[in-house]
């Protein structure tokens, strides 16, 4: 198969499913239909990247039973192939907030328990200064480092906009005292971006995409950002719960609710910062409908997040809308 060949028709495709970091462009073949996934050159780096995607898809593939098969990599262009899987995205019939089809927590709670018993040694180099297993604390002031980081690039550019949305000026001050308390559970890898839009669902399974923020941390982390990115209902979510804890090892899942408390408060205030600057960039030159999804939806992470800074959930997607007005009349 010609892979530079494969990879011209994709830049020249028109028709591309594009996340934050990645496009992602179905190609026909004579063996086939693959996924062309070429990354984003101008992404900005919001979230914590230690490896290399194709890495973790090598780490995984004799232990995770439904990811994509990666087919060939690129380092220069840089793009992957990956076997294409024909199936619906979760998110265009169950969006963010509403029930999931009863097999998805099945296979949600299966990969998570797939993915902590991949064995240490299997995994991918972690960089030299990564936390120690067991190394809670370590673990949760990194995710928060990073997401101070991204607060103090964007603060000049958007103070104004952080302080009528009540981010405070050290966002992530409350919670620092907290991560000591953190109880030790044996790091495993994780996926980390668990939502809605990396799900296919194809005859009654659920197969998983995006590995590209794949890290090796406290499992615990794991779910606690998924129950951040899918907003389940409260039924469901207390279902998924108590089926990860009958299902992982006693190991991964030990410890108070405040621990998983704490990761949900960080992934608040993390999305908060982030999806403020993300979306008010989405904003320019929107169409209205567009710029009324994105407002009620940003209204929406403020106001789960501003709880944690002691403000009250009291943010308006009108208010959002008179903050970003300068990018949203462009």
């Amino acid at each position: 198969m010609n892979w530079l060949e494969l990879y011209g028709q994709a830049q020249a495709s028109g028709e591309a499913a594009a996340g934050y970091y990645n496009r992602n462009v179905g190609v026909r073949t004579a063996e086939g239909k693959v996924n062309v996934r070429i990354p984003l050159a101008a992404a900005d780096t919001m979230d914590v990247r230690i490896w290399d995607e194709e890495d973790v898809l090598d780490c995984i593939r004799p232990y995770v039973s439904r990811a994509p098969q990666l087919r060939h990599v690129s380092l220069d262009p840089r793009f992957q192939v990956h076997h294409f899987i024909e199936g619906r995205v979760l998110d265009s019939f169950s969006p963010r907030g509403s029930s999931v089809p009863e097999h998805v927590i099945d296979d949600v709670v299966g990969v998570m328990e797939q993915l902590v018993r991949i064995p240490p040694e299997k995994a991918p180099p972690l960089p030299v200064d990564w936390p120690e297993s067991g190394d809670g604390a370590g673990f949760g002031r990194l995710l928060a480092r990073l997401t101070q980081q991204v607060h103090d690039t964007h603060r000049d550019e958007y103070a104004a906009v952080f302080a009528d949305f009540g981010v405070p000026e050290e966002p992530l001050a409350v919670l620092e005292p907290l991560w000591d308390g953190l109880v030790s559970r044996p790091f495993a890898v994780l996926h980390a971006d668990l939502h809605r839009k990396n799900m296919i669902v194809s005859d009654g399974t659920t197969w998983f995409l995006d590995w590209e923020l794949a890290l090796w941390g406290d499992p615990l982390y794991e779910i606690g950002i998924h129950f951040h990115k899918m907003d389940y209902p409260a039924g469901q979510r207390a279902e998924v719960l108590r089926r990860w804890r009958d299902r992982l090892p006693v190991s991964a899942t030990v410890g108070p609710e405040a621990d998983l408390d704490l990761y949900l408060a960080h992934e608040r205030v993390k999305s908060a910062i982030v999806d403020t600057v993300r979306y008010s960039k989405q904003l320019v030159g929107a169409p209205s409908a567009v710029v009324e999804f994105l407002t009620h939806r940003l209204a929406k992470k403020l106001n789960v997040a501003r709880p944690v800074w002691g403000a009250a959930p009291d943010m308006t997607p009108e208010r959002v809308t008179r903050t970003l007005a300068p990018w949203v009349e462009g």
